[in-house]
């Protein structure tokens, strides 16, 4: 197989592995969208068996009113019947007492009571209407989720597809590069091979050594960026483009080291010459 064959499986399995890498994250991701849906639905039911906690203290205290306001209303009654038998002024204060203390408790249970039983029919009203809420959430929730498995079981079925097509384009390559290619365009938005203009990497825009235009252009072995590690091939600058980078001018990573020693040592030249010419002065 040609290097042009190679480079053109890679182009192909790049587009192919940038659509499974994508199919493969919205399936991981897609079921979370339930997720707030879930929570509300947790919330509800918390909320209903709170509610449903507090109507059974409220029915308790209810049901404890009502014999003490029995009790009250007894203890009156008995003691409105004893007035008829009573026979001295101090048997009479003591009766008359009982009944007042007895009918101020009646009042005050029936009082209790009353806001018991509101409370009771307030409660569950709430209750009425958070149980709706959760059958309405759990419907919306089932079918939310029937779409989701149906929309990732379509996605895996892509996938499958997606792995056949690069099957089919890989075969010839070395599983080493291959291994890489996919771990570049999984941390390079989806470009693992790129071509490189006028000394240029087209991936990352860094002006390349000479010695790595040089390999690329001939054309005769994979090489990877040495700045973004992208795979990289040879493709002709368009207008203009050679004027800014000229291959045989691009120069080697040594020669950029070499440039900006030059450029300090300039520097300290000059700064040796205006000290001698303040001296002189």
């Amino acid at each position: 197989m040609t290097m042009e064959t190679i480079f053109e499986n890679l182009r192909t399995l790049q587009d192919i592995l940038s659509q499974k890498i994508t199919l493969e994250h919205d399936i991981q991701e897609t079921p979370k969208i339930l997720n707030a849906q879930e929570e509300l639905l947790a919330r509800l039911k918390k909320t209903f068996i709170e509610k449903n906690q507090e109507y059974e203290r409220a029915r308790l205290a209810e049901a404890e009113y009502r014999n003490l306001l029995m009790e009250a209303e007894q203890s009156r009654e008995h003691a409105e019947k004893n007035m008829d038998s009573i026979n001295t002024q101090r048997e009479y204060e003591a009766l008359d007492k009982e009944i007042r203390d007895a009918s101020d408790k009646e009042q005050q249970y029936r009082k209790d009571l009353q806001n018991q039983e509101r409370i009771l029919l307030d409660l569950d009203e709430q209750m009425r209407q958070n149980a709706g809420l959760i059958q309405q959430q759990e419907a919306e929730l089932a079918e939310r989720r029937a779409s989701i498995e149906m929309e990732i079981a379509e996605k895996k079925a892509q996938v499958e597809q997606l792995v056949e097509q690069e099957r089919a384009v890989t075969p010839d390559i070395d599983s080493e590069i291959l291994f890489k290619f996919e771990r570049i365009i999984r941390n390079k938005m989806g470009r693992g091979i790129v071509p490189i203009k006028g000394g240029v990497c087209m991936g990352c825009h860094m002006i390349l050594p000479a010695q790595f235009a040089n390999t690329v252009h001939q054309g005769e072995e994979i090489v990877f960026c040495p700045y973004c590690s992208r795979i990289l091939f040879y493709e002709e600058a368009g207008q203009g483009e050679e004027d800014f980078f000229d291959i045989e001018d691009a120069g080697s990573l040594a020669d950029l080291d070499d440039m900006e020693e030059e450029e300090y040592e300039e520097d300290e030249d000059e700064e040796e010459e205006k000290i001698n010419v303040d001296y002189d002065d």
